[in-house]
């Protein structure tokens, strides 16, 4: 976000400029396609500003400039209306490849031209193709291709279209590039919509986050599904409702047209005139006036197939009038014909001389309502009845040009809502909601790193949101507790580390103990703890036993090494301070500190919970005095039977006694001390550990000149 002002991250002014430039998009659009239609150029260009803004500032603007273009253009051309889908798919496709960047690659352009061309092409003729009467430029191409011969009407019309399609969208496409090109970075960032008002480089970052655990159930695509589908359900009930009203509606109003010819055309009967022309086979005056103005009414309706005019008989209705929609006689005056499906429903009304309401019925494969309007002579009596067939084959195509016209509009608005749905729920719950989780989850993997976790507290308030809602409230909620919890893990630590400490100290101040009652402790404490340190840091350091040597054991053994002689508090002075050999059973005696170490610390174990470093101070206090080759004691253990850090402590401990003066010895040089050490690499010791000391000289010279300073 460098080089921005600050204006660029307050939400209000930055969606009133986005808003702007959404309205120069649509009067780009409408400029251009006002040009080319003042020339008469077959092409369209009203969708520069569209691919212009939506590969800049994503789907909402985009589909916001597609829509509104159309809007307008539907003010002086209809028409324009059955092509709004078209549009804003396109915008939905343009910022799908400006996220994409398709635009900055020369093969990307090219097929963005190919996607737009075949997009437009095709939709375009799909609804031109339902909709007969509507026009298309592409029109002269599509007869040209079908008089070819190989192919069809109907992949010539949508071929044609899609050729027709490709310069309008490849001008269209260069256009917008030069567009792209000649704007300012500064300006860019106006494009899009900002939904949140929190600091938008935080929602910057996290939506560009690829989150691992999302599936096609995430929350986004369940909202997204929810909303099509109640948006589709609601478009078929309106759908289906809009159709049936529709289909009522316009057959009431051609049942008024047919009651209303018929009678005009039972007032031309004159009822004096029926006898003589029924003696006379219509060869009379008054026959022939009246088929002439039955004629007309024919002829001046295009929906009336029919007119008949019959008496009605037990065996049949008896023909006076039988008229085609050419003015042709379909049957003769005076033949009787049978009762068809609506007059046979209607037989005893038609014969009590009733009046009868307009029907519907199919006659092989057209549709009519069928009128019938009786005949009166001077005394009442109905004498005949005057029928008109209207041809309702029309609703068939209406039903389906209206379909057409109400999908068109449909998919057209679906996709702008939705995507603005889309939009509102990104900023106000998809972002927000990832947010929190994205960090909390930092915050939960933190561990026990007080700086990991005072880090993620900070992001965590730093995202700032401010939905006005429940989710503004959980994430207050949430901020309270993490900050609460890095407090109490602080807390935590610091009555940790004051508890460790004085366990520490513990430690070593029993070990001082038990060591004091030598007559030359000489640090040993100190020293072989230090030394354990230096072997265990080795061993680690050069890849060996990686799975035991985790920073706990480590740490563990460290911090327990001085309990390896523990033990001795049950051996009694004499023995334990004799200059000479031990005699009798003093040497047992004096090995039995293992066993009882050993001991001692199993009962600290069972008396405290969660000691779980004692576990390796009891492995030191009972092992370390085993032997490589398994001549070792109290158990003779060997190799890697032996615990890991009993073997570290037997060379730290061995080493130490021999840098370091006892009463029954005076301390060995340095050189000579490792010389005996690795003399028992592979016999007494570990060769690994052994390696480790002599790789370590440095910081092993470091510690005897510490605590041997004065020996």
């Amino acid at each position: 976000m460098r080089g921005l002002d600050n204006s660029v991250l307050n939400p209000a002014k930055r969606n009133i400029r986005a808003l702007l430039l959404c309205v120069a998009g649509i009067l780009l659009n409408l400029s251009l396609n006002a040009i080319v239609n003042a020339f008469g150029l077959p092409m369209f260009l009203d969708t520069v500003g569209t691919i212009t803004v939506a590969a800049l500032g994503g789907y909402l603007p985009g589909v916001i400039v597609g829509l509104a273009t159309n809007m307008v253009i539907t003010i002086n051309d209809p028409t324009s209306i059955y092509y709004v889908y078209i549009n804003v798919f396109i915008a939905v496709i343009a910022a799908y490849m400006g996220k994409k960047r398709w635009f900055r690659k020369p093969l990307g352009v090219v097929f963005s031209i190919i996607v737009f061309s075949v997009v437009g092409g095709f939709f375009g003729a799909l609804t031109s193709w339902f909709l007969d009467d509507l026009p298309y430029i592409s029109q002269s191409l599509s007869d040209s291709l079908s008089s070819l011969g190989f192919l069809g009407k109907t992949v010539s019309h949508f071929l044609a279209n899609i050729i027709t399609n490709f310069p309008d969208k490849a001008i269209t496409v260069f256009l917008s590039l030069a567009i792209m090109f000649l704007l300012p970075d500064r300006v860019i960032p106006y494009f899009s919509f900002i939904g949140w008002k929190q600091d938008q480089r935080v929602a910057n970052e996290i939506s560009r986050i690829n989150d691992p655990f999302s599936t096609r159930r995430s929350l986004k695509n369940k909202l997204i599904a929810a909303l099509s589908i109640s948006f589709a359900l609601v478009a078929a009930a309106f759908l289906v409702i809009s159709l049936a009203v529709y289909r009522k509606t316009f057959i009431e109003e051609h049942s008024r047209i047919a009651k209303g010819i018929g009678e005009a055309v039972a007032r031309t009967i004159n009822p004096e005139s029926i006898t003589p022309m029924l003696e006379n086979k219509g060869i009379t005056d008054d026959y022939y006036k009246t088929r002439v103005f039955l004629n007309g009414i024919l002829k001046s309706s295009t929906d009336v197939d029919y007119i008949t005019v019959f008496i009605p008989k037990e065996s049949g209705c008896q023909v006076l009038y039988d008229l085609d929609n050419e003015g042709k006689s379909q049957n003769k005056v005076g033949d009787i014909i049978s009762y068809d499906s609506i007059m046979g429903t209607n037989r005893d009304l038609l014969l009590a001389g009733k009046k009868i309401a307009p029907s519907t019925a199919y006659y092989g494969d057209t549709f009519y309502i069928v009128s019938f309007e009786p005949v009166y002579d001077a005394t009442g009596k109905c004498v005949c009845y005057a029928s008109v067939s209207m041809n309702l084959n029309a609703l068939k195509n209406m039903v389906v040009d209206f379909v057409v016209e109400m999908m068109s509009i449909f998919v057209g608005f679906f996709i702008v809502i939705t995507t603005l749905v889309t939009w509102m729920t990104e900023q106000n719950v998809i972002i927000p909601i990832k947010s929190i989780t994205r960090y909390i989850e930092d915050f939960s993997y933190a561990g026990n790193s007080q700086k990991l976790i005072d880090k993620n507290v900070k992001r965590i308030r730093s995202i700032d949101i401010k939905t006005g809602d429940e989710i503004e409230k959980l994430y207050n909620s949430i901020s309270k507790l993490t900050a609460d919890q890095a407090e109490q893990f602080r807390s935590i630590k610091k009555l940790n580390e004051s508890t460790l400490a004085m366990q520490d100290g513990l430690i070593v101040t029993m070990a001082d103990m038990v060591e004091n009652r030598d007559s030359d402790t000489g640090a040993h404490v100190q020293k072989t703890a230090a030394y354990v340190k230096i072997i265990a840091e080795g061993l680690k350091r050069k890849g060996y036993y990686t799975e035991k040597l985790t920073p706990r054991f480590m740490s563990d053994v460290v911090r327990s090494a001085p309990l390896h002689d523990v033990g001795k508090i049950t051996v009694s002075d004499t023995i334990l301070n004799k200059p000479g050999r031990f005699e009798g059973n003093e040497y047992e005696i004096m090995q039995s500190h293992t066993t009882e170490g050993r001991k001692i610390i199993e009962r600290a174990i069972a008396t405290v919970d969660g000691s779980t470093y004692l576990k390796e101070a009891r492995n030191m206090a009972g092992y370390h005095h085993e032997r490589w080759d398994g001549t070792g004691y109290p158990e003779g253990l060997h190799g890697e039977a032996i615990p890991l850090s009993a073997r570290i402590m037997a060379v730290a401990d061995v080493f130490d006694a021999l840098t370091s003066k006892r009463v029954y010895k005076p301390a060995f040089p340095l050189d000579e001390a490792l010389k005996i050490i690795q003399e028992g690499s592979g016999t007494q010791f570990d060769p690994k550990c052994v390696e480790v000391l002599m790789d370590s000289l440095p910081e092993v010279k470091v510690v005897l000149k510490k605590y041997n300073q004065n020996a």
